[in-house]
């Protein structure tokens, strides 16, 4: 038990030390807010790159829950009155309709972090939208060919728009819990 605390107390002392270090490093005529208000090139290039990774990220779960639990049972004929499972997979379909707009929706909002992502995303903000409420028609069990095709249009969308500016999107599927917003 002293290991333990005496490394925690070591650890906390490097952090400090490296907290004074780096604002007496940043203590010159200028004035603080105006040093903060302008960002470096090297900063600028962090949120770039990690405004693409994240976009990808979001993209990648929502691609994966629309075909695994909308597209893929629909094609199946899962959601048809009479079929095996029906209501359960109408309740998945409708949870990763939800997510799928949480996620695009994320997405939509990584993409303001690049430039050329952001233009290339721009044009998709309405087809996003439109699915909003697809995800309750999904649960109830409203849901035709012509619902089914805004969700892979507005991914394909999505993709293409992702590729274009280098960014491309692969499906990750999502896990159950983090269809019920539990992960």
């Amino acid at each position: 038990m002293p290991r333990t605390v005496s490394r925690g107390v070591v650890a906390l002392l490097l952090s400090c030390t490296l907290l004074l270090t780096t604002a007496a490093c940043n203590d010159d005529d200028k004035t603080s807010a105006s040093s903060s208000s302008t960002p470096t090139a090297s900063a600028s290039f962090e949120q770039q790159k990690l405004a693409k990774t994240r976009f990808v990220a979001n993209a990648g779960l929502a691609a994966g829950a629309t075909y695994q639990w909308i597209v893929k049972p629909y094609r199946e004929g899962k959601f048809k009155k009479g079929a095996d499972g029906r209501t359960f997979a109408l309740v998945k379909a409708g949870l990763a309709g939800a997510f799928t707009y949480n996620r695009l929706k994320a997405a939509l909002n990584n993409a303001k972090g690049d430039p050329l992502l952001s233009k290339a995303v721009a044009p998709l903000t309405a087809g996003i939208e439109s699915l909003k409420e697809l995800g309750t028609k999904l649960r109830k069990g409203e849901v035709g060919d012509a619902d089914v095709g805004v969700f892979e249009s507005v991914i394909n969308s999505v993709k293409e728009a992702g590729k274009s500016a280098g960014a491309e999107v692969k499906d990750q599927i999502p896990s159950t819990s983090q269809l019920g917003g539990q992960g």
